[in-house]
């Protein structure tokens, strides 16, 4: 009869624990989740995506060699862009990346080199996953052109022109889709996430919160993503 009860209990405790989070999440499917957008490529789809890097003034970030930035005060990091290189930092630890070649990068734990191969590849992986989903948040108008990279114009039902970007390569979740939804002047404001690491398709976050660098780079500092925000601090841009 113990054994009875106490399974029951637990059973209970499962419940009252899982049934919330099980609602909450179908009240936000049905919500939000939208299908992926069909689009058409070509000409009139690389026009709006000039637009947005022309609205950017994308000269000037390409114009840019070192970003430094602190991410949702986690990871920070200092990117030499011109040598595509960058030194990855959180908790104790910190790798040095190098881009072009990962397995040539060094990682190290409380400012020691980590000498174990196997505990070594692993914080390169970790790092390398931090660096391309959080440089993606700084710099992601700017990737629209990258190899891979697939764009198509979109029309919405509100009867505006937005630029869908599926990233088929590259990254660290080929295959995800963005669909920028831009101002007047082609800035962008915010996009939609059709991406594996999301449940639910379209959740929508906002690209309003820019900054001028001292390179004239235009940079975000903030996204409001649902009840979350996303904070970019401590930027620093130099041409070297």
């Amino acid at each position: 009869m113990k054994i009875k009860r106490v399974l029951k209990i637990i059973g209970g405790l499962v419940v009252f624990f899982t049934l919330p989070s099980l609602l909450f999440f179908g009240f936000m499917y049905f919500k939000y989740n939208e299908d992926l957008p069909a689009g058409t490529q070509g000409k009139k789809a690389d026009i709006l995506a000039t637009r947005m890097l022309n609205a950017l003034h994308h000269d000037a970030y390409k114009a840019t060699d070192y970003i430094e930035f602190t991410f949702k005060k986690r990871h920070h990091y200092k990117w030499k862009k011109n040598e595509n290189t960058c030194v990855v930092y959180w908790k104790n630890y910190n790798v040095n990346l190098d881009l072009s070649n990962p397995s040539e990068s060094v990682a190290f734990a409380n400012n020691l080199k980590v000498k174990d191969q196997e505990r070594a590849r692993e914080l390169i992986k970790t790092a390398l996953d931090y660096f391309n989903n959080d440089t993606f948040w700084l710099v992601a108008p700017y990737k629209v052109f990258d190899k891979g990279v697939e764009r198509r114009l979109v029309k919405t039902k509100a009867d505006k022109e937005a630029l869908l970007v599926t990233y088929t390569s590259g990254g660290s979740t080929p295959g995800d889709s963005y669909l920028w939804h831009l101002d007047r002047n082609g800035k962008p404001e915010s996009f939609q996430m059709w991406v594996d690491i999301l449940p639910i398709d379209g959740l929508e976050a906002s690209w309003t919160d820019w900054t001028t660098t001292s390179t004239n780079a235009q940079l975000p500092t903030f996204h409001k993503f649902l009840f979350f925000g996303l904070e970019i601090e401590d930027i620093k841009t130099k041409k070297l």
